[in-house]
């Protein structure tokens, strides 16, 4: 049995009736915030019901003490009310059913209507292996949406959200993670400079001036 921690983060008051129970899943503290974090900061601000879960604590990368308050942090920012934390090792998450079953506890727990995950085509394979993983603990899912980051490889999106009102938080987010973020191996470039180019790009493909774009392996149009 994966002992998966669960903290509570935001009493959230305005859940609207039908709303969506939403799950983000990365491999480490700041994926999520990076690929998606404004379209989250967006659902929850239109009364859908948010949680985070990330399979490392990212040690690699540093004190996983520190990553994991900042991903608290973070979370606290965006407004989620629940976040989960797997007890994997960076660098070596494992593809097999035990790391399946604990992403399905927690999709059954929240009742998921939609999930969004790291894309699998990356140079990282720890991106990689969770989104295999996600493809199988999700299959009853109605709604599995793929997100990008740096390492993220021969991404063609067909789903855009415009965040340009979410921009601020998802910077704030992200400066969550202070630890990370002049860790992009590129010299004088943060990983906040990476997400706003990112979005300003995304923007300009969606007509907007800031976006989050998407792949889909399934998404219900609701009419």
């Amino acid at each position: 049995m994966i002992d998966i921690k669960k903290y509570e983060i935001n009493k959230v008051e305005n859940i609207k009736e039908n709303s969506m129970s939403i799950l983000a899943i990365g491999s480490h503290p700041d994926d999520i915030e990076i690929g998606c974090g404004g379209a989250l900061h967006k659902f929850v601000k239109n009364g859908h019901k948010v949680a985070m879960l990330i399979m490392t604590r990212g040690e690699i990368g540093g004190d996983p003490d520190i990553r994991e308050k900042e991903f608290i942090n973070s979370a606290k920012i965006l407004g989620v009310e629940e976040i989960f934390i797997a007890p994997f090792k960076d660098t070596e998450i494992p593809l097999n059913k035990d790391i399946i079953k604990s992403i399905e506890d927690v999709v059954k727990y929240r009742s998921i209507d939609m999930v969004f995950v790291n894309f699998p085509d990356d140079t990282h394979q720890d991106h990689r292996i969770t989104a295999n993983c996600v493809i199988s603990a999700t299959r009853y899912v109605k709604n599995l949406l793929f997100f990008e980051v740096p390492s993220t490889q021969n991404f063609s999106p067909e789903i855009f959200v415009d965040v340009g009102e979410m921009m601020d938080i998802k910077r704030e987010a992200l400066l969550a993670h202070e630890s990370q973020v002049d860790k992009v191996n590129i010299s004088d470039l943060s990983i906040l400079d990476c997400a706003v180019a990112n979005a300003v790009f995304r923007g300009v493909q969606s007509r907007v001036k800031y976006a989050e774009a998407f792949k889909a392996q399934r998404y219900f149009i609701n009419i």
